[in-house]
């Protein structure tokens, strides 16, 4: 796999949780490489508010490490 993720750093919290998204995005990709597979599954989990949440944990989770990796944007204003 070519590296796609050079660094965690980003200008603001916006792009920040935008990567946390696409990190997220990733990680389904990887774990589930078949598009076909992961089409025919969307519709389960579309409907399905704890898979949803849990998809929100993860999306929290990444923002966390991103975060972290920006020192929080202490000096953001």
């Amino acid at each position: 796999m070519s590296e796609w993720l050079p660094t965690l750093i980003t200008e603001t919290p916006q792009a920040g949780y935008e990567l946390a998204i696409k990190l997220s995005r990733v990680a389904v990709k990887l774990t589930q490489p078949d598009a076909e597979t992961r089409e025919r599954l969307r519709p389960e989990y579309a409907e399905d508010s704890d898979a949803l949440i849990a998809a929100s944990h993860v999306v929290a989770t990444h923002f966390a490490t991103v975060a972290a990796a920006n020192n929080y944007w202490k000096d953001t204003p």
